[in-house]
This record gives structure tokens, C-alpha cells and sequence, in this order.
């Protein structure tokens, strides 16, 4: 979306939030130039009818900011139902998960994707598994590779000061960052920490949709928690291997996890479970390690210990990367969307405001 700034303004809407408030109103950030963040806040005895009070909350925010020609850009299909009776010039789907297949997913999510699917002009997938499944479902379906800030996830190379709640940990470090839910491999983990008691297993990221109990809690796991996009590369730096530990479920079939260019960009070797896409895009290529078990896991883990400094990787790793960056990324929507068509909108409000219906 940052791309998107320099050619017009982006309103980006985030999902409601419950607040302790008695009348339903919409907080308008302007946080840079040619961006705002847009929070609906609801009282909890309105959420019921969520629907028709967002739907008038966005229809306020188009004619207080004068938004008449627009693209409408979709992360989530459940966002249809405050949106249905917009008309944008261009109607995107941003498909970066088969968000159905996870975990507590509201009942009607395939019905707002079907619905979204019929209406929008091109969907792009993050991930050659989920292109595969939505080629057959819309006639305009376009494959990128996650993208990544390079720059930003290439500062871990350099020796970055360990962060305060890390600085204590023994070495060797293993880490994994992200969310910590159905998707993830407990088992795998245990295991490994129960076979190298020595190796020390680094656990950044929310504890979602799973019993936080059900966890192990072995002496050498450390579940450090959220920590923000700004901090990672502090955090990555001070780490050996970098590991993905998704389990092969029905919640991982088609993810392709923007982790993977990002640890790379970081460095840092990576061991992952065989999930298709990090298989398909980094693992026949060698760039990634992939392990089938805690043993397989072990082995993989120990012989990138034991070539650090491996420059004939990083420098293949450097090529891949370079192929698919946010700029050649966004070149490559921005020709197939038109961006050409929505110029011209700009009218300025730059300060923060609350809208109300």
C-alpha cells in the first residue's frame, strides 16, 4: 500500500473494534502522506448490527474526504459486507490465504469470497498453491511471490545489539516469528527441544486460537511474545538457523509464508517443514532446508551451524530476492490494474478526525 501513496491516497480500513463508547464512529488516522488508517469503533450492544453501521460509516468517510474515484482492495472477502454498494473503478482481491481453512473462520466466509469472486475484476495470490485453486474460479488470476522490505530485514546481517529480553539466552539460537495458533507444529518443537537440550528455541509471536497450556515448556523454549515489524530484525540477528514450523494440515495446505523471504533477507539459514510453496519456491533451489522430522530437523539445523559464513547461498539467495521486490512487485499490479485510471483524486485532509454517522 506504501507504493500506492505516491500515485494517489489510500484509506486503509482496519477491523472494527469494540469500545467503550455510546455512539458508533469511524477514528481517521493520517499517519503519512497520502495515508490514512481508518478504525470503526462499535459499542458492544451494537455489534449485531455491525453491518449496516459500517456500511454508513464508509459511506460518510467517501463524502467527507470527496472520494469519487477509487480502487477497492481486498484482503479479507468478509469485507463485502460493509462494501457491496461501493462503485470503484477497479475491484481487487488480495488473496494471501484460503482464509476458510483456518480455525474459528466466520460461517459465511465462502459465501462473501464467492460473492467477491464474481464481482472483482482480478485476483492476485500470494502463492503458487492458492493460484493453482483460484485460476478455476475467476478468469483474472495473477501470481506474486511474497514481497518483502529487503533493506529493512537486510539490517540483521550486520551485528545488531541483542535485544534486553533475548540478551540472556544461551547460544545457539533457533527462532521462529509469527503467530503461534492451529498452525503450528507442537509436536515438532517438543522434540526437538527434548533431543538438543542445549540448543536454545526462540518463539516470537501472539498465542492465538490454541490453549497456551498445550504448548511445551521446556527450559530451553523461550516465548518471548509479540513483538513489532520495527523489532525484528534485532531480534533475527542474534540467531543462528531461522525455522518455519508449520504443520501439514488442512490450515497450512495453501499458505505461503512471507516469513521465508524475510528470514532469507535477514541471512539467516532456514529450516522449514514441507510446505508446498516453500518447497516449490526455495527448496528445490536449495535455498531453503526442508526437514520431515524432528530428526531430519536436527541434522539440517546442525550443517548450517557449521557453514555460517556460506557466500555461494547468500548469493543465490540475493538473486532470488531481487526478483521479486515490493518495486518490481508493485510495477508489475500497478501496469495490470491501470493505475492511470484513478489519478487525479487528491484532495488533501491531512488531520486526524472521528467520523460519525
Amino acid at each position: 500500500m506504501t507504493r500506492f501513496t505516491g500515485y494517489m491516497r489510500v484509506f486503509y480500513v482496519e477491523e472494527y473494534v469494540i469500545d467503550n463508547v455510546e455512539i458508533p464512529f469511524l477514528q481517521v488516522n493520517n499517519i503519512d502522506e497520502n495515508l490514512w488508517i481508518v478504525t470503526p469503533n462499535l459499542p458492544e450492544n451494537l455489534i449485531k448490527e455491525e453491518k449496516n453501521i459500517i456500511t454508513g460509516l464508509i459511506e460518510q468517510l467517501m463524502e467527507t474526504y470527496q472520494i469519487t474515484r477509487f480502487i477497492s482492495w481486498y484482503y479479507t472477502p468478509m469485507a463485502m459486507n460493509y462494501s457491496r454498494n461501493l462503485q470503484p473503478e477497479k475491484m481487487i482481491f488480495d488473496c494471501m490465504d484460503e482464509l476458510s481453512a483456518f480455525k474459528f473462520s466466520p460461517p459465511e466466509l465462502k459465501q462473501r469470497e464467492h460473492e467477491l469472486l464474481n464481482r472483482c475484476d482480478m485476483v492476485f495470490t500470494g502463492g503458487d498453491s492458492l493460484f493453482q485453486i483460484k485460476r478455476n474460479q475467476h478468469d483474472s488470476v495473477f501470481l506474486f511471490p511474497s514481497s518483502i522490505d529487503f533493506q529493512h530485514f537486510s539490517s540483521a546481517r550486520s551485528s545488531l545489539p541483542d535485544p534486553e529480553d533475548q540478551r540472556d539466552i544461551p547460544f545457539p539460537r533457533m527462532g521462529f516469528f509469527g503467530v503461534i495458533d492451529e498452525r503450528f507444529d507442537i509436536s515438532l518443537l517438543k522434540k526437538m527441544a527434548n533431543k538438543r537440550p542445549h540448543w536454545h528455541f526462540i518463539m516470537l509471536g501472539p498465542i492465538v486460537k490454541i490453549d497456551p497450556a498445550s504448548l511445551p515448556n521446556n527450559a530451553n523454549i523461550h516465548y518471548l511474545g509479540m513483538k513489532t515489524y520495527d523489532q525484528l530484525p534485532t531480534y533475527i540477528s542474534n540467531w543462528e538457523v531461522a525455522l518455519i514450523l508449520f504443520a501439514l494440515n488442512e490450515s497450512t495446505r495453501f499458505i505461503s509464508p512471507t516469513k521465508t523471504p524475510e528470514y532469507l533477507a535477514a541471512g539467516k539459514p532456514v529450516v522449514s517443514t514441507p510446505i508446498a510453496d516453500v518447497v516449490k519456491a526455495y527448496g528445490v533451489k536449495d535455498l531453503v532446508q526442508i526437514a520431515t522430522s524432528a530428526e531430519t530437523f536436527i541434522v539440517a539445523i546442525q550443517k548450517a551451524m557449521d557453514n555460517p559464513n556460506n557466500q555461494k547461498w547468500k548469493k543465490a539467495v540475493d538473486a532470488n530476492l531481487a526478483a521479486n521486490s515490493w518495486d518490481l512487485t508493485w510495477k508489475k499490479m500497478a501496469t495490470l490494474i491501470g493505475i492511470d485510471l484513478i489519478k487525479g483524486n487528491q484532495e488533501a485532509h491531512s488531520k486526524n478526525t472521528k467520523i460519525y454517522v
